[in-house]
């Protein structure tokens, strides 16, 4: 069964939302006419990514899921389109905040909702301030087009999230992102970096991966951001198809064959094999609740 699959690498440094959801729906447009099934677009793409600074004013940019005009505006571009679609969003949910991604199924429909759950807090980004870490636990979509998977940003960092992905059915890992320069170390660049870790997610559970990034320079109350891009798409032994450069807005787009891929990842036997019951460590924040039980 093939399933194509695009990433979309974009600005979004306007404060003018409707701005930047009308380069998201021109690039997703042209994503479907190139034939994408699934289309993947960065993380929090609505607005300039506001967590570089603490600043309790942009609490007022959240809404709540039930009712959100541009999720009800790319349901109706995902029925138009047939195209499955994970939407991020700033998800207000009564007195806390979260940072969302609704799955829209190739009919419009929303199939679900999933909270980020690893927060990050560092200069630059400051996600603690805004959101709470997500109480959905990892989640898998059955849509139209396949079994997807979505972590968001700095989840993708964690082979926990790809691997509990995995044992739920994923047969593909999606990952919307917004990063980019670190301000505490101008010269640090760890854009091949945070490739690496996610190629690594697809050779560990052979599965192809799809990351979605923002480009440009935004600036913030006290410094700016530069975004690296460099949004790719993996197959399932985490080698790079296709990506992108640092700077360039792109729709990129990959065929997968998911039926090819799901008997190599069967043969290679990597499921069967597991041995959940000798990875009582991983439970703990220091790997020693397994010695303790052996005791």
């Amino acid at each position: 069964m093939d399933c194509p699959v695009a990433a979309i690498q974009m600005a979004a440094g306007s404060w003018q939302s409707t701005d930047n959801i009308a380069t998201a729906e021109r690039l997703v447009r042209q994503a479907a006419a190139q034939g994408a099934q699934v289309v993947l677009l960065p993380e929090l793409f609505e607005l300039p990514y506001f967590c570089t600074d603490q600043d309790a004013a942009h609490l007022r940019l959240a809404q709540p899921m039930a009712g959100h005009p541009t999720l009800q505006r790319f349901s109706r571009l995902a029925a138009e389109l047939q195209l499955v679609m994970p939407i991020s969003f700033f998800e207000r949910a009564g007195q806390v905040y979260y940072n969302s991604i609704a799955m829209l199924d190739a009919d419009g429909q929303v199939l679900g909702v999933y909270r980020k759950t690893h927060i990050p807090d560092g200069p630059g980004y400051n996600e603690k301030f805004y959101f709470t870490p997500g109480d959905t636990g990892f989640k898998v979509w059955h849509t139209r087009y396949g079994r997807i998977g979505v972590g968001i940003c700095w989840d993708q960092w964690f082979p926990e999230a790809a691997r509990i992905m995995a044992l739920q059915g994923a047969e593909l890992l999606l990952y919307p992102t917004a990063i980019g320069s670190e301000p505490q170390d101008p010269a640090l660049d760890s854009s091949a970096h945070w490739q690496r870790v996610m190629q690594g997610h697809a050779a560990a559970n052979v599965i192809p991966v799809i990351a979605a990034n923002r480009i440009g320079v935004e600036q913030g109350q006290r410094f700016s951001q530069r975004y690296y891009g460099s949004s790719f798409l993996t197959d399932e032994t985490g080698a790079l198809l296709v990506s992108a450069g640092q700077e360039d807005e792109r729709v990129l787009l990959q065929t997968y064959d998911l039926r090819a891929i799901e008997r190599r990842r069967h043969a290679w036997g990597l499921f069967r094999d597991r041995r959940p019951q000798c990875y009582g460590g991983i439970l703990s924040s220091d790997g020693m609740r397994e010695i303790e039980h052996a005791r």
